[in-house]
């Protein structure tokens, strides 16, 4: 039921939390229907060597399986424990959720502001090269 448009960021990151893939929808869109655009995009990057993703429920069901696998990805979804109380720490979930926060630290990319899709995109890119510029820095040394 919200009113407002705005979008959805789908974002692949690989086990240290750095961006290999991303798409921006309308927030009308299901997550499912993303899963082959990501998939064919991931492997493109990464010259086919993905073969696990861990998604998170929004990507269940037989066709989003089907359709990762027609690029040589098998899905494993990440579920909350049947008896949940208070904070559960998910695996492998929470490294996604790490790197949608790094890029909290980025005004433009706070709240929703862009109109355009495109451009979403471009500022999460620059985002991610502004972080792992400055963590190669600090892995150099002074």
């Amino acid at each position: 039921a919200k009113r407002r448009k705005g979008s959805k960021v789908h974002a692949v990151v690989d086990t240290l939390g750095h961006l290999l893939a991303l798409h921006v929808t309308p927030a009308n869109e299901g997550d499912r229907a993303q899963v082959a655009e990501l998939a064919r995009t991931v492997q493109d990057v990464t010259a086919q060597t993905v073969e696990v993703a861990f998604v998170d429920q929004g990507y269940t069901g037989a066709a989003t399986a089907e359709a990762a696998a027609e690029h040589g990805i098998r899905l494993e979804v990440v579920k909350l424990p049947e008896a949940k109380r208070g904070f559960v720490l998910l695996p492998r979930r929470w490294v996604v959720e790490r790197s949608f926060g790094w890029t909290t630290r980025f005004r433009r990319l706070v709240r929703d502001y862009e109109r355009l899709p495109e451009t979403l995109r471009s500022l999460h890119f620059v985002a991610f090269a502004c972080l792992m510029l400055k963590q190669a820095a600090l892995a150099l040394g002074p």
